[in-house]
């Protein structure tokens, strides 16, 4: 991908080629402002004597993963992509788990307490904290890219799974369904219901039809628990016989299937929740914010033939997609928000009892958890370099987390390349 470039004022300028990057480095013009983004500041050059040109940051929110990309409007390259892994599922498992262990130490202890009336109050826009975190994920890298370069557009995809219209789609009329954009919005939905295979095979990566499971001519409806994802060998051989007669010798796969038909989409639900408080949020950059629908998104991608994912989902947000997009050689930067510890400080075993204490200091030696680190070990079984995420503990032992390997190190052999940011990152 391209690198991010600041002037000696640290005024954003355009992105420039990787080459252009290593000369500028290597003739000491420039130095490493920041690894993630990876971002270069130039010691000769200010903003007034450069030409920029405008960028657009396209936004594809997801409950578990949100893709990013950066675009220059002008030449309609893409700049940066990356994709955003949220733990917004984590935050409601802890919180889950500390209710249940005060409930049951309040009931342990016997205490009486008065029944709390109306002494609680949560400002307009409150939402959950598991909700709100995939929020802030997404402002942090918007706020961040726009501190590295010349950012003056938004687009977001304002997608929405109304699920009632869903299970019912003929109560919007043949307008609905004969629209440009035919058929999208219901199978977009089925392909994030079904993980985007073959529900009775499993297969990935094909073409999948929209396949009822009770067929039309036995009486099956349209609604969207009637309907699954099949590839087109699967589909023949189901023809409209009934399910529990296909599926006779794979019972297991019956009940899965018949199970999650009438599942709730629990992604889905936290999408909507989200969607109308992130276009608030993003308005209140006064950037103008361009929003298009999923339906959009997939018939922009399907006509420019760019294979499937939430990267590429982004790019291809909105009306102002251009008609060729340059993605060559795009590797998209992996970011997994991580957090930024925790206040706990009583360690309870799995039956809500006391085991350890957290130390309350949250730095050891200048290191914190989370920094990410060049490690030259000289001897010893794990003799070599190695660059990776730190775990501290309050002793000379810290563990090194690598691409694919754990081991414990000196923290004199650790230099920091890049603080803890509450990020994990990967190429």
């Amino acid at each position: 991908m391209y690198v991010f470039v600041l002037d000696k004022n640290k005024q954003p300028l355009d992105p420039c080629h990787p080459a252009r990057a290593r000369e500028l480095l290597k003739q000491s013009r420039a130095a490493v402002y920041k690894h993630y983004p990876f971002t270069i500041i130039i010691k000769d050059r200010e903003l007034e004597n450069s030409v920029t040109h405008p960028h657009r940051v396209k936004i594809d929110p997801g409950s578990r993963t949100t893709g990013v990309t950066v675009l220059q409007e002008n030449t309609a390259r893409c700049v940066f992509a990356c994709e955003i892994s949220h733990r917004g599922f984590q935050i409601r498992e802890a919180l889950l788990s500390r209710r249940q262990l005060r409930s049951s130490r309040r009931s342990r202890k016997t205490r009486y307490r008065k029944v709390r009336f109306l002494n609680r109050t949560r400002p307009s826009g409150w939402l959950p904290p598991s909700l709100q975190s995939r929020i802030d994920n997404i402002l942090t890298w918007v706020n961040r890219l726009r501190r590295v370069c010349t950012i003056t557009a938004i687009s977001q995809e304002l997608v929405k799974f109304d699920l009632q219209k869903l299970e019912q789609p003929e109560i919007q009329g043949v307008d609905y369904q004969r629209g440009e954009l035919f058929g999208f919005e219901v199978k977009q939905y089925l392909l994030v219901k079904w993980q985007h295979q073959c529900a009775y095979c499993g297969v990935k990566d094909v073409p999948l039809q929209i396949e009822h499971i009770v067929a039309k001519s036995c009486g099956g409806t349209n609604r969207v628990s009637n309907l699954t994802l099949a590839c087109q060998k699967c589909n023949q051989a189901k023809s409209n016989q009934p399910i529990a007669k296909f599926l006779k010798k794979k019972p297991d796969l019956l009940n899965r299937i018949l199970a999650q038909a009438k599942k709730p989409l629990v992604d889905a639900t936290a999408v909507n929740a989200t969607r109308c408080e992130l276009y608030r949020r993003l308005q209140q950059t006064n950037l103008p914010v361009e929003v298009g629908s999923g339906g959009r998104t997939k018939w922009n991608r399907v006509n420019r033939e760019i294979d499937k994912s939430h990267w590429a989902d982004s790019l291809c947000v909105g009306a102002s997609t251009p008609e060729k997009l340059i993605i060559k050689n795009i590797r998209p930067l992996l970011i997994n928000a991580k957090g930024h510890g925790t206040r706990q400080r009583c360690r309870p075993d799995k039956f809500g009892f006391p085991k350890a204490h957290a130390h309350r200091a949250k730095s050891f030696q200048a290191f914190t958890t989370g920094d990410i680190v060049k490690a030259r070990i000289p001897t010893g079984k794990f003799a070599g370099k190695y660059t990776g995420r730190i775990a501290i503990r309050f002793r000379p032992s810290f563990v090194l987390h690598t691409l694919d390997k754990k081991f414990d190190v000196h923290p004199k052999y650790l230099k920091t390349i890049h603080k803890a940011d509450g990020y994990e990152y990967k190429q």
